[in-house]
């Protein structure tokens, strides 16, 4: 049974079409869920490689009639990092590329990619051809944490970031995951966020040069972005149990009720998801990047063809948002 959270998204996913291409067509698990997207009308997908699926394109490439204008592209891209014209030939051969390089030729709104290739190759994909939006100050990541069905804080989702790529953001850095967080939460759920900047210390209760950094990126969010609902340094607790927080952080405005979980770094982000997952029976949809100019995301190698078809509506829910 999906989620509602996921359903929703789905839905709003399916009442604008999105282009998704899948970058390892040649997975049973990829072809099973380009069927269920483009069945369901949740986007329009293509495959690069395999043995395709109906409804979905196909290229190979190695013979894709795509190749010369990628080719092209990849060198327009990278030349300045000492990218040739031959060896734009060979990187163009490798699926993670050529997925990535149809997105940044506006051939497909976004890509999808991670069920075989490892993360570190999914990710410098992304990174080094679709690159950096020019208004984001960093690439992160988030997961999406679907919560068991009736689960007592009453709430269906939160997000958990950086818990993927970012190892030890500074008070700046943590800043701009925050805000490019609560920008995520809105474009896949609708809903406003309500930040918490996450500690060992719940507003001056231990003294640490890593609190006061947590503390410094809520003042550099507060100041970038007044509108948001923020607020830090909490504990977990803190920032998720109402009645906790009545106690450790009377009067804040997002203590207890809070959406959006920003970790201090991937330590600490990368093991509480897991725990999440695994002790307390979430979901973990991700992780999902943020930052870019345009929509890539990395898929676990043990996921599964529903969560690979979640994956291709969280990114034409980001599609969406870009205005793309």
């Amino acid at each position: 049974m999906v989620a509602p959270v996921l359903n929703a998204l789905r839905e709003r996913a399916s009442r604008d079409q999105k282009h998704i291409v899948l970058s390892e067509g040649d997975d049973p698990r990829v072809v099973a869920a380009a069927l269920e997207a483009v069945d369901s009308g949740l986007a329009r997908i293509s495959l690069v490689g395999g043995p395709g699926a109906a409804g979905a394109e196909v290229h190979d490439p190695e013979t894709s009639p795509l190749r010369p204008q990628l080719v092209e592209k990849l060198v327009d891209l990278r030349g300045h990092k000492g990218m040739t014209a031959e060896r734009a030939e060979q990187e163009v051969s490798k699926r993670l590329v050529f997925a990535a390089l149809m997105v940044a030729c506006d051939m497909a709104d976004g890509t999808v990619g991670g069920a075989v290739e490892t993360t570190s190759d999914t990710v410098r994909a992304a990174l080094q051809v679709i690159g950096k939006a020019k208004t984001a100050p960093i690439v992160s990541s988030f997961f999406l944490m679907v919560l068991p069905e009736g689960h007592p804080s009453g709430r269906e989702a939160v997000i958990f970031s950086d818990a993927g790529l970012v190892v030890e953001p500074s008070a700046e850095e943590l800043a701009a995951i925050a805000r490019a967080s609560a920008d995520s939460w809105t474009a896949l759920t609708g809903e406003d966020p309500s930040v918490a900047m996450l500690s060992f210390s719940t507003k001056g209760s231990a003294k640490h040069p890593r609190v006061t950094k947590v503390t410094e990126a809520l003042g550099l969010l507060q100041q970038a972005r007044p509108d948001l609902a923020a607020d830090g340094e909490l504990q977990f607790d803190a920032a998720f149990v109402p009645d906790i927080a009545a106690k450790k952080a009377p009067g804040s405005a997002t203590a207890g009720q809070s959406n959006v979980l920003i970790f201090p770094n991937l330590e600490a982000g990368n093991i509480g998801y897991k725990i999440a997952q695994r002790i307390g029976g979430a979901e973990a949809i991700g992780p999902i990047l943020q930052g870019l100019a345009k929509p890539a995301n990395d898929l676990s190698r043990g996921c599964t063809a529903e969560d690979i078809v979640n994956m291709i509506a969280v990114t034409s829910a980001q599609s969406q948002a870009l205005g793309a």
